[in-house]
């Protein structure tokens, strides 16, 4: 290697390297830490980042010599990316091995992941409330208690504002899955 003619001594390339080295595994690392905000664990947030940082698809052997992980680990967490578009196989003539690479369109996995998470959470929170909706009808139909029926009537005002709630996060969420989201907030 070499600096306007002059060649750099072999300790300096090698330093330069290390330095590169620590800087991507701090980016890697708040990779995995944010990961925890879409219910990732860290190790997979890890591995996400060390196939976003890899100059080419890699093997679960090449993974798991990355992060001294076991096999396994690897596949259970590219199976885990992959079901949320974060990771997608690829193919290379002359290479028997299934070869991984990154999703690079971040926006697109967190539409993909966002949209996934909070339809499921939002759907089963809807259902919950359609339940409870319905055993306080219930009970209020076949209690005499005056003071329990108020309370019922008022805790069914409130379940009944949680569903308004849920029905607007659920038309947000077809939002950021449609891609609409873009049109009020253009990607940089």
């Amino acid at each position: 290697m070499q600096v306007e003619g002059h060649p750099l001594p072999e300790e300096n390339v090698s330093k330069d390297w290390e330095l590169y080295d620590e800087t991507i595994e701090k980016f890697i690392q708040v990779i995995a830490k944010n990961m925890n905000l879409y219910g990732i664990t860290s190790s997979v947030g890890r591995l996400y980042g060390v196939l976003y940082f890899a100059d080419q698809p890699m093997t679960l052997d090449d993974m798991r010599d990355a992060l001294e992980m076991s096999k396994t680990s690897m596949s259970t967490g590219v199976r885990s990316l992959s079901d949320m578009k974060m990771v997608e196989s690829t193919f290379k003539k002359g290479i028997r091995k299934d070869l991984y690479q990154s999703e690079e369109d971040w926006y697109k996995s967190f539409t993909s992941l966002f949209g996934n998470r909070w339809r499921h959470h939002t759907e089963t929170n809807i259902e919950e409330a359609d339940e409870a909706i319905a055993e306080l009808e219930k009970i209020y139909e076949e209690t005499d208690d005056e003071n329990l029926k108020n309370k019922i009537s008022k805790d069914i005002e409130r379940l009944r504002y949680a569903q308004n709630y849920y029905e607007w996060l659920m038309k947000f969420i077809q939002v950021i899955e449609s891609g609409k989201i873009f049109d009020y907030i253009p990607k940089h």
